[in-house]
């Protein structure tokens, strides 16, 4: 409350929104606040300071696969705040992986295994569920990573994932290529996202659009995705861009 008096006082540029509820990493009663009016990046639990998207995501395990903590799962590009900790933590065959592309694949560097997505190391349905948290917007080959994943995953096993659907309305895009010369090329916009192993951060490949169901199935051996929209305030899902995807191996 005091907060809030002093954020009005201030002037009406300025957002302020808190919301008492009950997290899904948490698992527990929790506050949801934000200063800001982009949900998506700013409305944070108290106590764990996850986001939207990433409480979405947990809800959405939770439903398809309930015993997830006694299945073998893998994450891309894990952070260190929202369900990687969490699942690290409780799952008892969680392993992860980053990407240094200028390191041998499989090997272990800075704690975590190097697995490029588009050529994964792993042998043939090795995993139960394999988590992306906004990875596959920054891809460039993303279609050779649906189907590398779908290989390493058993049959009727899940890739959970999140990403930033911006053409709701619109076809895929691609945004970035690298050229003859090994550097990126932007094709509608330089854009780049935070990358928790490179301070350059990730270029932004694709403006992901509505025909991301038809391109999973085409590039794996037809492998279905239902698109999860959640909006529930009380548990502090709410804002923009919080789709969870959910594919199942066939």
């Amino acid at each position: 409350m005091f907060i809030k008096k002093i954020i009005e006082k201030i002037g009406p540029a300025f957002y302020y929104n808190k919301i008492n509820g009950y997290c899904s990493i948490c698992e527990e009663a929790t506050s949801f606040v934000s200063i800001h009016n982009y949900l998506r990046d700013n409305l944070t639990c108290s106590k764990c300071k996850s986001l939207p998207r990433e409480r979405a995501i947990m809800q959405v395990i939770n439903e398809y696969i309930p015993n997830w903590k006694s299945l073998k799962i893998h994450e891309s590009s894990p952070i260190d705040r929202g369900i990687s900790p969490k699942i690290k933590k409780q799952a008892t065959a969680y392993s992860s992986s980053q990407y240094y592309p200028n390191e041998p694949s499989g090997e272990v560097i800075n704690g975590f295994r190097n697995e490029n997505l588009e050529e994964l190391t792993f042998n043939d349905n090795s995993f139960d569920l394999i988590i992306t948290q906004d990875v596959f917007e920054h891809l460039y080959n993303p279609e050779k990573a649906f189907n590398e994943i779908s290989r390493v995953l058993k049959k009727g096993g899940f890739h959970i994932f999140t990403l930033p659907l911006i053409n709701h309305f619109n076809k895929t895009q691609k945004n970035a290529v690298v050229n003859a010369n090994g550097e990126v090329e932007f094709l509608i916009k330089e854009e780049y996202h935070g990358n928790p192993v490179d301070k350059k951060g990730s270029a932004v490949t694709y403006h992901w659009g509505s025909d991301i169901i038809d391109i999973i199935r085409n590039s794996t051996n037809g492998d279905e995705t239902t698109i999860r929209v959640i909006e529930d305030m009380g548990k502090g899902i709410s804002g923009e861009l919080i789709e969870v995807f959910v594919t199942r191996k066939e």
